[in-house]
């Protein structure tokens, strides 16, 4: 099973599962995931390939939403979601395929549909770093500026780095064979998911766009969208109080 973090302790609200998006992990959710735990149960995981969960040669979201129902099924047999970026996809899909494992959906900055940027220059960036030399932490993030990494991005990366054991905690080989299946969303999936759903983006990002909401409605006609003004695409970390406002607001709705 994944690799989760636990916070705060069950009660009479249902637990909240967060899933943390492409090169991340459950850490980087942690003050999120304490703030929104005075209330419930909140469980971070570590997606297949991350952090400290199992390493696979796959990496497509159906396989991403089986993982996370184990999970869920761990704990009670139906959670809360937020999903993040490629997180969100996953969430997605496990509402699609498992739709009782679910009982709210919160999708941040993501859409339902296949993108056309890619995400391989970070793995590229993160090749560079000399791990084998590496002593501190602020060696890789001075390595991926020379690599042209933004330093935002750069203490992101390096959350998942092993510096005692000189290695990255990203299977970053299959993320590489896998991207095209990371950027696109499994179109043999039917059906819809009727639970209340909430579309959450960035006011400056360009990931969550009015032409996807015809997609987004077909497949969660009880969606809703709002967008946090000032924030991009990692609008929990940009806005994180903004963000968990937003998320109380709904989730307890």
């Amino acid at each position: 099973m994944l690799n989760t973090i636990s916070h705060g302790t069950a009660t009479d609200l249902p637990p909240l599962l967060i899933v943390h998006g492409l090169y991340g992990s459950a850490r980087n959710w942690g003050v999120i995931a304490k703030r929104l735990s005075d209330t419930r149960q909140v469980i971070a995981v570590d997606q297949r390939n991350h952090g400290f969960s199992p390493w696979t040669d796959t990496h497509s979201y159906p396989e991403l939403a089986d993982d996370l129902a184990e999970v869920v099924d761990a704990h009670g047999g139906q959670m809360d979601v937020i999903g993040h970026s490629m997180g969100g996809k996953a969430a997605m899909t496990l509402a699609l395929t498992h739709p009782g494992k679910v009982r709210r959906l919160l999708v941040a900055d993501i859409a339902p549909v296949a993108y056309t940027h890619s995400q391989i220059q970070f793995i590229k960036a993160m090749r560079t770093v000399d791990l084998a030399n590496l002593e501190r932490r602020s060696q890789a993030e001075e390595q991926l500026s020379a690599a042209g990494v933004d330093p935002a991005l750069q203490s992101f990366f390096t959350q998942s780095l092993d510096v005692a054991n000189k290695r990255w905690r990203l299977n970053l080989d299959t993320l590489e064979d896998q991207m095209p299946l990371v950027l696109s969303f499994p179109q043999e999936i039917r059906g819809q998911w009727d639970g209340p759903a909430l579309f959450l983006a960035g006011a400056t990002s360009d990931y969550v766009q009015r032409e996807h909401r015809p997609r987004i409605k077909s497949l969660f006609p009880e969606a809703k969208f709002a967008k946090i003004p000032g924030a991009g695409h990692w609008l929990h970390a940009e806005k994180p109080r903004e963000f968990e406002a937003a998320a109380r607001a709904f989730l307890n709705a």
